[in-house]
């Protein structure tokens, strides 16, 4: 069974009630907005998207644990161990941005088995109707009804690179690592989140980096991005959503800015 028979429904299911309910909270008041204790903004549409997601899988009868940001405490530190698949899940990624109008957020979904990420869902619906990318193992990635492909560019002086902050950190030498590979490009924009990832993966631009971020941040974005024939990887050059400074390009300009930002 591929891994769309097997999950697709399911995820479509969730992004559709996702996007739904998110717009009923973006822009119109009321959003709850609280402070974790990290400092992040929580809000009652991230909440509730994320216990939607929960009953979704139950009801399902998948036998998938459920790793969201709002419910399930500790940040796991790897792949689940138990054999089990494992859903991981962004209910608003970029709730900054929502909370202040801004339309670039969306829900993120993952499913791992084994330790990998099979499967891969990004909607953003305040960018418009259809602005979802997914991915299964295997299968290409796709954004509605149109196949992705990384860009061709094969030179880091000609290409576009998105970066994101640097959180809390006071390390003088991240900012300088970025301003380094920021130099190195023909053209830079900070943006960060998921949406530089994605596009990545529709070829717009050559290089993302996501240097502060969690699993459920990252869950669906490297295989949304290999499936469309580039590389995620971390700084290191690992293959992992669990260690953060997460980088995507194209693959023809990766250890290029591996190297800068080492």
């Amino acid at each position: 069974m591929s891994h769309k028979t097997k999950y697709g429904a399911l995820l479509e299911a969730i992004a559709d009630q996702a996007d739904a309910l998110a717009m009923e909270y973006f822009r119109g008041g009321a959003l709850g907005t609280e402070r974790k204790r990290d400092g992040t903004v929580v809000t009652l549409a991230d909440k509730g998207i994320e216990q939607m997601a929960i009953a979704r899988v139950k009801s399902s009868g998948l036998p998938i644990e459920v790793v969201g940001e709002e419910t399930s405490g500790e940040i796991p530190k790897g792949p689940a161990t138990d054999g089990r698949a494992r859903m991981i899940i962004d209910p608003i990624d970029g709730t900054e941005e929502f909370t202040r109008g801004i339309p670039t957020f969306g829900t993120l979904i993952g499913i791992e088995e084994n330790g990998e990420i099979v499967a891969g869902m990004a909607s953003a619906p305040a960018l418009g109707k259809g602005t979802r990318w997914w991915a299964y193992r295997g299968e290409g990635a796709w954004r509605g009804e149109r196949r992705l492909q990384v860009s061709r560019v094969r030179r880091l002086d000609e290409s576009m690179i998105f970066t994101t902050g640097t959180g809390p950190s006071k390390d003088v030498s991240v900012r300088e690592r970025l301003r380094r590979l920021a130099d190195a490009a023909r053209n830079s924009r900070s943006i960060g989140g998921f949406w530089q990832h994605m596009l990545v993966a529709e070829g717009a631009i050559e290089c993302a980096v996501d240097w502060v971020s969690k699993p459920w941040d990252l869950a669906p974005l490297g295989i949304i991005v290999e499936e469309a024939g580039g590389t995620s990887t971390t700084v290191d050059g690992e293959r992992t959503i669990y260690k953060g400074r997460f980088v995507s390009t194209n693959g023809l300009v990766h250890e290029e800015v591996l190297k800068l930002l080492r």
